[in-house]
């Protein structure tokens, strides 16, 4: 593996500069000096540095796991080259230090971070590598990891008005993270998922090796797109289909009160919304006593109305054009993604801060939920003080036409919608946020005899330690503990992912608390 190489005396300012940031409890000391040779004293920040708490904190987007009773790494790594990435790897194995992989730092249970379990490791941060290279010929961009979705987005508009990529909402989210684990978002009924989209992509395996598709094989190339690219080692950039859009679509937001027959509109919604053309994506957020019904439409409004009266009547007769918001593709991002009043270039914020802390988690549909029980949804748990949110995504159409063993992300055909369940607060410290905690926890119990079942299903990019954690035995994450959490998220491919991860990294050498296990031949 080719090294970059220092003169002597910078090397010797090197190694100093950087061992002197070693934390004197950490065991592994070496692991520092061995980075020195490779990687600019610059990038690389130890517990004991004055940069390290800023850094660690720079992408943390959830207030519960900036406590110091975090389990904390014992540094952290930002790499500007592949180089750098190998070199820790392969320093890491050497000296007992795992690593473990954060993009934007969006990880529900900020896995991408921090350890439940007290074990020498670091992070490599990919916010320095974010390159963005579109080909307007080929329909085509190269995306780093450390690239955040609006980042790409943007790339992609200044390029062409007529292209885009279907992934999620969210401009701050890193494209390691969410095109591993799938990806999904205003697109998802036209184009399906950002790991649909994928087309290669370059990884650093656990022996410190640079690997593409064909070098990485079919296997470990199907199993980072939807898989959890953590899993298999570290994906360093992908490269991806753009989809055609028109010039002009159109967003719209409607609010439907209890009292204005939200049960209805509701209730019609979960049969209209994965059936309608393929155009046309709704997805309703579920708040106090109030359905509101968010919209994109990939034309003008002219079209859209008539379709809304003719194919969900319900909303569609209470619509007019004034809530139709023509606009070009991007300034549809900050409409779904950021506040109001966002606009085209604050996409390009990829340090908004936040000072929520969050517990969230996820289920899928596969029948429709009787009117009667979203009466008891409205009334005995969104009605309560402590209240978060349920988002529902309608599936259908292009999501739902792949084939399930296609890719690892399994819930597709006779899926309805997903619902994540969302609470949030702005008060940490002791007791902080324990009644919405429960709230979550509570609802997502009473809600077991309405969604999927056998497994009950869950998204992994809404990762919930709450279904489970890995057991380590013998060194290696359990197969079998693994599937309680693992079948949930992945059904019948978890399996061929286990088998995956043993052709490529058969030590498991990077692994977390919900990482796929090796699962070796035979067994």
């Amino acid at each position: 593996m080719a090294m970059a190489k220092c003169l002597a005396p910078v090397l010797i300012f090197t190694v100093f500069c950087c061992y002197a940031f070693i934390p004197s409890h950490a065991s592994p000391d070496d692991f520092f000096q061995c980075l020195s040779a490779s990687i600019p004293c610059q990038l690389v920040h130890a517990q004991s540095s004055p940069s390290f708490t800023s850094v660690l904190v720079s992408s943390i987007r959830n207030q519960r796991f900036t406590a110091p009773a975090t389990v904390r790494p014992l540094g952290i790594i930002a790499p500007t080259n592949a180089s750098h990435v190998q070199a820790a790897v392969v320093c890491g194995r050497r000296h007992g230090v795992r690593l473990r992989v954060r993009s934007g730092g969006h990880d529900y249970e900020g896995l991408s971070y921090r350890s439940l379990r007290p074990e020498a490791f670091a992070v490599v941060d990919l916010s320095n590598l974010r390159g963005v290279r579109i080909d307007k010929q080929n329909s085509t961009a190269w995306v780093d990891s450390g690239a955040t979705l609006g980042e790409l987005y943007y790339a992609i508009a200044q390029a062409s008005n007529q292209l885009a990529f279907p992934a999620g909402l969210c401009p701050t989210i890193g494209v390691g993270g969410h095109f591993s684990g799938g990806g999904f978002g205003t697109l998802l009924r036209k184009y399906g998922l950002a790991a649909d989209n994928v087309l290669d992509a370059v990884l650093v395996d656990a022996q410190g090796r640079l690997l593409d598709k064909n070098a990485m094989g079919d296997d470990v190339f199907w199993a980072i797109r939807g898989g959890g690219g953590e899993s298999f080692g570290i994906v360093l950039s992908w490269q991806v289909r753009l989809v055609p859009i028109p010039p002009t679509v159109t967003a719209f937001r409607i609010p439907v009160s209890v009292d204005e027959g939200a049960m209805d509109v509701l209730t019609r919604w979960q049969e209209v919304a994965p059936v309608l053309p393929d155009d046309l994506f709704i997805r309703v957020l579920l708040q106090n006593q109030t359905a509101t019904f968010e919209a994109l439409y990939l034309g003008t409004c002219d079209p859209l109305l008539p379709v809304m009266r003719c194919r969900f009547r319900e909303l569609g007769m209470r619509m007019n054009r004034t809530h139709c918001q023509e606009m070009t593709w991007i300034q549809s991002v900050p409409y779904f993604g950021m506040g109001a009043g966002a606009t085209v270039e604050d996409v390009l914020n990829r340090t908004a801060a936040t000072s929520a802390y969050t517990k969230m988690t996820s289920d899928y549909v596969r029948q429709a939920i009787r009117r009667d029980a979203w009466e008891n949804i409205f009334a005995t748990w969104l009605a309560r003080p402590d209240a978060g949110i349920m988002i529902l995504d309608p599936y259908g159409a292009a999501i739902s036409g792949v084939p399930e063993p296609a890719t690892p992300f399994p819930h597709r055909a006779g899926v309805l919608y997903n619902i994540q369940y969302v609470n949030l607060w702005f008060a940490g410290g002791d007791g902080g946020g324990a009644a919405q905690m429960k709230w979550v926890r509570d609802f997502y119990a009473f809600m077991e005899p309405y969604v999927a079942s056998s497994p009950r299903e869950a998204y992994f990019n809404y990762r919930d330690l709450d279904l489970g954690e890995n057991a380590v035995v013998g060194n290696v994450s359990s197969y079998e503990a693994g599937k309680v959490w693992g079948e949930k998220y992945f059904r019948d491919n978890y399996r061929r992912l286990a088998m995956a991860k043993a052709q490529i990294d058969p030590d498991d050498y990077f692994r977390n608390e919900q990482s796929i296990p090796p699962l070796g031949p035979g067994k």
